[in-house]
Protein backbone atom coordinates (compact mmCIF):
# COMPACT_ATOMS: atom_id res chain seq x y z
CA UNK A 1 0.00 0.00 0.00
CA UNK A 2 1.18 3.45 -1.00
CA UNK A 3 0.95 5.62 1.72
CA UNK A 4 2.19 9.02 0.26
CA UNK A 5 3.35 9.62 -3.21
CA UNK A 6 6.65 10.14 -3.94
CA UNK A 7 8.64 13.48 -4.20
CA UNK A 8 12.75 13.20 -4.98
CA UNK A 9 12.50 16.78 -3.13
CA UNK A 10 11.15 14.81 -0.10
CA UNK A 11 14.28 12.28 -0.71
CA UNK A 12 11.41 9.36 -0.20
CA UNK A 13 11.71 9.86 3.20
CA UNK A 14 10.10 6.65 4.82
CA UNK A 15 12.91 6.57 7.65
CA UNK A 16 10.70 6.09 9.89
CA UNK A 17 8.84 3.08 8.77
CA UNK A 18 12.12 1.77 8.36
CA UNK A 19 13.58 1.96 12.15
CA UNK A 20 10.41 0.84 12.90
CA UNK A 21 10.08 -2.23 10.65
CA UNK A 22 13.87 -3.09 11.29
CA UNK A 23 14.17 -2.41 15.11
CA UNK A 24 13.74 -6.62 15.63
CA UNK A 25 16.51 -7.41 13.05
CA UNK A 26 19.31 -7.04 15.09
CA UNK A 27 20.03 -9.84 17.77
CA UNK A 28 20.87 -8.81 20.94
CA UNK A 29 24.63 -9.53 20.61
CA UNK A 30 24.87 -7.40 17.74
CA UNK A 31 26.64 -4.08 19.07
CA UNK A 32 27.34 -2.39 15.23
CA UNK A 33 26.49 1.10 15.12
CA UNK A 34 22.96 0.50 13.63
CA UNK A 35 22.92 -2.59 16.06
CA UNK A 36 22.71 -0.22 18.99
CA UNK A 37 20.75 2.13 17.20
CA UNK A 38 17.83 -0.64 16.61
CA UNK A 39 17.97 -2.13 20.30
CA UNK A 40 18.07 1.67 21.74
CA UNK A 41 15.20 2.51 19.27
CA UNK A 42 16.92 5.31 17.78
CA UNK A 43 16.49 7.61 20.80
CA UNK A 44 20.05 9.41 21.77
CA UNK A 45 19.40 12.85 23.16
CA UNK A 46 22.36 15.11 23.98
CA UNK A 47 22.97 15.46 27.33
CA UNK A 48 22.62 18.24 29.16
CA UNK A 49 25.72 19.21 29.58
CA UNK A 50 26.89 19.36 26.44
CA UNK A 51 23.13 21.25 25.86
CA UNK A 52 24.44 24.04 28.15
CA UNK A 53 27.93 24.27 26.84
CA UNK A 54 26.50 24.95 24.00
CA UNK A 55 24.50 27.94 25.07
CA UNK A 56 27.41 30.16 26.20
CA UNK A 57 28.63 30.02 22.91
CA UNK A 58 25.44 31.90 21.67
CA UNK A 59 24.75 35.54 22.39
CA UNK A 60 20.91 36.53 21.59
CA UNK A 61 19.54 40.31 21.16
CA UNK A 62 17.46 41.33 23.48
CA UNK A 63 16.35 44.87 21.54
CA UNK A 64 14.49 43.85 18.68
CA UNK A 65 12.23 40.68 17.44
CA UNK A 66 12.94 37.59 18.93
CA UNK A 67 14.31 34.92 17.08
CA UNK A 68 12.89 32.23 15.12
CA UNK A 69 14.61 28.92 16.08
CA UNK A 70 14.33 25.55 14.92
CA UNK A 71 15.16 21.54 15.69
CA UNK A 72 14.19 19.47 13.35
CA UNK A 73 15.07 16.18 15.41
CA UNK A 74 13.44 17.65 18.77
CA UNK A 75 12.95 14.53 20.99
CA UNK A 76 11.11 15.58 23.80
CA UNK A 77 12.46 19.10 22.70
CA UNK A 78 15.22 19.46 26.60
CA UNK A 79 18.20 20.18 23.88
CA UNK A 80 16.82 23.24 22.28
CA UNK A 81 14.93 24.92 25.21
CA UNK A 82 18.68 24.29 26.99
CA UNK A 83 20.20 26.10 24.34
CA UNK A 84 17.89 29.11 23.94
CA UNK A 85 17.41 29.39 27.60
CA UNK A 86 16.74 32.50 28.48
CA UNK A 87 16.84 33.87 25.29
CA UNK A 88 13.90 36.09 23.36
CA UNK A 89 13.26 33.35 20.99
CA UNK A 90 10.38 31.71 19.16
CA UNK A 91 11.09 27.72 19.67
CA UNK A 92 9.40 25.53 16.74
CA UNK A 93 10.21 21.60 16.26
CA UNK A 94 9.55 18.64 14.49
CA UNK A 95 9.68 15.25 16.02
CA UNK A 96 8.83 12.00 14.19
CA UNK A 97 7.26 10.34 17.93
CA UNK A 98 4.35 11.28 19.17
CA UNK A 99 4.94 10.90 22.71
CA UNK A 100 8.05 12.78 22.50
CA UNK A 101 6.17 15.51 20.66
CA UNK A 102 3.71 16.08 23.08
CA UNK A 103 6.47 16.34 25.53
CA UNK A 104 8.33 19.04 23.34
CA UNK A 105 5.13 20.63 23.39
CA UNK A 106 5.73 21.41 26.93
CA UNK A 107 9.15 23.38 26.26
CA UNK A 108 8.61 24.36 22.89
CA UNK A 109 6.52 27.05 21.09
CA UNK A 110 5.70 25.05 18.23
CA UNK A 111 5.80 21.42 16.92
CA UNK A 112 5.42 19.41 14.28
CA UNK A 113 4.55 15.67 14.44
CA UNK A 114 5.56 14.17 11.49
CA UNK A 115 8.41 12.89 8.96
CA UNK A 116 11.18 16.16 8.50
CA UNK A 117 11.28 15.52 5.18
CA UNK A 118 7.49 16.23 4.94
CA UNK A 119 7.84 19.55 6.54
CA UNK A 120 8.73 22.71 4.35
CA UNK A 121 9.76 26.17 5.46
CA UNK A 122 10.24 29.92 3.27
CA UNK A 123 14.06 29.64 2.69
CA UNK A 124 16.29 32.05 5.47
CA UNK A 125 13.14 32.18 8.03
CA UNK A 126 15.17 31.21 10.78
CA UNK A 127 18.01 32.74 13.00
CA UNK A 128 19.28 29.44 14.59
CA UNK A 129 19.11 25.82 13.56
CA UNK A 130 19.85 23.11 15.63
CA UNK A 131 20.62 19.27 14.32
CA UNK A 132 21.39 16.11 16.47
CA UNK A 133 19.95 14.02 13.61
CA UNK A 134 19.50 10.84 12.77
CA UNK A 135 22.54 8.97 12.61
CA UNK A 136 21.92 6.17 9.76
CA UNK A 137 21.00 5.58 5.83
CA UNK A 138 17.59 6.67 4.08
CA UNK A 139 15.82 4.23 2.20
CA UNK A 140 14.18 5.15 -0.98
CA UNK A 141 13.39 4.19 -4.11
CA UNK A 142 15.57 6.39 -6.24
CA UNK A 143 18.54 7.29 -3.48
CA UNK A 144 20.02 6.01 -0.44
CA UNK A 145 22.33 8.37 1.79
CA UNK A 146 23.55 9.13 5.23
CA UNK A 147 20.73 10.77 7.10
CA UNK A 148 23.52 13.07 8.96
CA UNK A 149 23.69 14.75 4.81
CA UNK A 150 19.98 14.47 4.31
CA UNK A 151 18.86 16.34 6.98
CA UNK A 152 21.27 18.95 7.02
CA UNK A 153 20.80 19.38 3.33
CA UNK A 154 16.67 19.25 3.51
CA UNK A 155 16.58 22.59 6.53
CA UNK A 156 20.34 24.70 5.64
CA UNK A 157 18.03 26.61 3.32
CA UNK A 158 15.45 27.72 6.08
CA UNK A 159 18.44 29.42 8.40
CA UNK A 160 18.93 33.03 7.05
CA UNK A 161 22.38 34.86 6.27
CA UNK A 162 23.90 35.36 9.34
CA UNK A 163 22.01 32.99 10.79
CA UNK A 164 23.74 30.16 13.23
CA UNK A 165 23.91 26.35 12.50
CA UNK A 166 24.96 24.11 15.05
CA UNK A 167 25.32 20.48 14.34
CA UNK A 168 25.49 17.67 16.34
CA UNK A 169 26.89 14.11 14.16
CA UNK A 170 29.48 11.43 15.15
CA UNK A 171 33.09 12.88 14.33
CA UNK A 172 33.56 9.99 11.75
CA UNK A 173 30.11 11.39 9.98
CA UNK A 174 31.86 15.31 9.42
CA UNK A 175 32.72 13.83 5.37
CA UNK A 176 29.42 13.26 4.88
CA UNK A 177 28.37 17.31 5.74
CA UNK A 178 32.19 18.46 4.33
CA UNK A 179 30.40 19.98 0.79
CA UNK A 180 27.33 21.71 2.45
CA UNK A 181 29.50 23.14 5.17
CA UNK A 182 32.55 24.33 3.32
CA UNK A 183 31.00 26.32 0.89
CA UNK A 184 27.43 27.82 2.47
CA UNK A 185 28.96 28.69 6.40
CA UNK A 186 31.76 30.51 7.64
CA UNK A 187 33.68 30.86 11.00
CA UNK A 188 33.20 26.96 11.69
CA UNK A 189 34.16 26.10 15.01
CA UNK A 190 34.10 22.14 15.72
CA UNK A 191 34.64 20.56 19.22
CA UNK A 192 34.71 17.02 20.47
CA UNK A 193 31.84 16.16 23.12
CA UNK A 194 33.03 15.10 26.43
CA UNK A 195 29.98 13.67 28.04
CA UNK A 196 30.53 9.79 28.72
CA UNK A 197 27.78 8.95 26.38
CA UNK A 198 28.98 11.67 23.85
CA UNK A 199 32.41 9.55 24.47
CA UNK A 200 31.06 6.71 23.27
CA UNK A 201 29.49 7.68 20.41
CA UNK A 202 32.36 9.59 18.82
CA UNK A 203 29.96 12.91 18.86
CA UNK A 204 31.45 16.25 17.81
CA UNK A 205 29.80 19.45 17.40
CA UNK A 206 30.23 21.77 14.69
CA UNK A 207 29.60 25.96 15.04
CA UNK A 208 28.46 28.42 11.49
CA UNK A 209 27.25 30.84 10.25
CA UNK A 210 25.58 30.97 6.90
CA UNK A 211 27.09 32.38 4.11
CA UNK A 212 25.02 35.75 2.13
CA UNK A 213 25.06 35.29 -1.39
CA UNK A 214 27.52 37.75 -2.05
CA UNK A 215 30.14 35.78 0.21
CA UNK A 216 29.17 32.45 -1.44
CA UNK A 217 30.18 34.00 -4.87
CA UNK A 218 33.15 35.50 -4.00
CA UNK A 219 34.23 31.87 -3.00
CA UNK A 220 36.88 30.87 -5.40
CA UNK A 221 37.38 26.98 -6.23
CA UNK A 222 40.39 26.74 -4.18
CA UNK A 223 38.69 27.79 -1.01
CA UNK A 224 36.70 25.44 -1.06
CA UNK A 225 38.71 22.69 -1.86
CA UNK A 226 40.88 24.24 1.12
CA UNK A 227 38.09 24.14 3.10
CA UNK A 228 36.53 20.62 2.25
CA UNK A 229 40.03 18.91 2.79
CA UNK A 230 40.09 20.47 6.34
CA UNK A 231 36.78 18.92 7.01
CA UNK A 232 37.85 15.54 5.74
CA UNK A 233 41.10 15.70 7.83
CA UNK A 234 39.32 16.65 10.78
CA UNK A 235 37.03 13.73 9.90
CA UNK A 236 40.15 10.78 10.76
CA UNK A 237 41.54 13.31 13.58
CA UNK A 238 38.31 13.16 16.34
CA UNK A 239 40.62 12.69 19.00
CA UNK A 240 42.72 15.56 17.96
CA UNK A 241 39.90 17.58 18.13
CA UNK A 242 39.61 20.32 20.85
CA UNK A 243 37.01 19.35 24.00
CA UNK A 244 33.91 21.46 24.03
CA UNK A 245 35.14 24.05 27.04
CA UNK A 246 32.68 24.74 29.76
CA UNK A 247 33.67 28.36 29.16
CA UNK A 248 32.88 29.33 25.53
CA UNK A 249 36.30 30.77 23.83
CA UNK A 250 34.16 31.88 20.92
CA UNK A 251 30.88 34.09 20.53
CA UNK A 252 28.30 33.06 17.87
CA UNK A 253 25.90 35.94 17.41
CA UNK A 254 22.33 34.81 16.85
CA UNK A 255 20.35 37.25 14.69
CA UNK A 256 16.69 38.45 14.95
CA UNK A 257 14.24 37.30 12.81
CA UNK A 258 10.46 37.69 11.51
CA UNK A 259 8.06 35.13 12.17
CA UNK A 260 8.85 32.08 10.55
CA UNK A 261 6.09 29.25 9.30
CA UNK A 262 6.62 25.21 9.18
CA UNK A 263 4.22 23.36 6.77
CA UNK A 264 3.92 19.87 7.03
CA UNK A 265 2.72 18.16 3.80
CA UNK A 266 2.87 14.20 5.22
CA UNK A 267 0.57 11.86 7.25
CA UNK A 268 1.49 10.95 11.02
CA UNK A 269 3.70 7.93 11.81
CA UNK A 270 0.70 7.22 14.41
CA UNK A 271 -1.47 7.36 11.33
CA UNK A 272 0.31 5.27 9.21
CA UNK A 273 0.89 2.69 12.03
CA UNK A 274 -3.07 2.28 12.23
CA UNK A 275 -3.35 1.75 8.60
CA UNK A 276 -0.92 -0.83 8.73
CA UNK A 277 -2.54 -2.32 11.57
CA UNK A 278 0.92 -2.31 13.36
CA UNK A 279 1.42 -1.64 17.18
CA UNK A 280 4.25 0.72 18.02
CA UNK A 281 6.71 -0.16 20.79
CA UNK A 282 6.58 2.20 23.72
CA UNK A 283 9.15 4.58 23.54
CA UNK A 284 9.84 4.10 19.64
CA UNK A 285 11.66 7.34 17.84
CA UNK A 286 13.67 7.87 15.48
CA UNK A 287 16.97 9.57 16.43
CA UNK A 288 19.73 7.31 16.28
CA UNK A 289 22.91 9.47 17.79
CA UNK A 290 26.29 7.33 18.31
CA UNK A 291 29.69 6.11 17.08
CA UNK A 292 31.78 3.53 18.10
CA UNK A 293 34.32 3.85 21.33
CA UNK A 294 37.39 5.91 21.33
CA UNK A 295 40.19 6.22 23.54
CA UNK A 296 42.08 9.29 24.57
CA UNK A 297 42.96 12.22 22.40
CA UNK A 298 47.00 12.47 21.69
CA UNK A 299 47.00 16.29 21.39
CA UNK A 300 44.56 19.18 20.73
CA UNK A 301 44.39 21.43 18.31
CA UNK A 302 43.49 25.17 18.19
CA UNK A 303 39.77 25.28 19.46
CA UNK A 304 38.61 27.51 16.55
CA UNK A 305 38.54 26.27 12.80
CA UNK A 306 38.33 29.39 11.15
CA UNK A 307 37.76 28.18 7.27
Amino acid sequence: MQLHPYNHKQKNSYYSLFFFFSSNETSKGDLSVRGIAKQKLGYFPLPQNEAQRIRRFLSFREDCDAASVLDPCAGGGAAMATITSSAKAVRHGIELDAFRAEEARLVLDQVIQGNCFDVHSTVESFSLLFENPPYDFEVGENRNGRMEFLFLEHTYRWLKPGGVLVLVIPGDRLSTCAEILAVHFREKAIYRLSAPESIRYKQIVAFGVRRTRRERDQLKDWDVQRAKAKLLGLTRSYGELPVLPDEADKEFAVPPSGPAQLAYRGIPLDTAEDLLHVDRPAGFCSHPRFGRRVGRSRRCMAATLAF
